[in-house]
């Protein structure tokens, strides 16, 4: 089987702050890796939500849900962290993490 991936990450919160990035497609490797960076200026950073999804992507149909979360911006520490994903349901993957390092300036 051949999969690709493709990530979107965004802001949810107050209006002026909504925004949602998408990253390339990338192989899946079994470890994928996208090294993007992305910069969100906040107005209202105590209501604010990172927003990380992750697809399948199929170019013949709609990409395919494979994982989320939801991170207050004001419990985000600055460094790399290990980010756990959910599913649909909202149940946590036991054994998928991203990798995601966090700069507050």
């Amino acid at each position: 089987l051949h999969f690709q991936f493709v990530m979107q990450v965004g802001i949810a919160g107050v209006p002026a702050d909504v925004t949602m990035k998408k990253t390339k497609i990338i192989e899946d490797n079994w470890i994928p890796t996208w090294e993007e960076e992305f910069t969100f200026p906040l107005t209202v950073p105590e209501l604010a939500l990172l927003r990380v999804e992750v697809h399948e992507y199929d170019m013949s149909e709609t990409d395919d849900f494979a994982g989320q979360t939801c991170l207050p911006i004001t419990e985000l520490k600055q460094g790399i962290r290990a980010v756990p994903l959910y599913d649909r349901k909202g149940e946590k993957y036991n054994s998928v993490r991203l990798l995601m390092r966090f700069d507050f300036i």
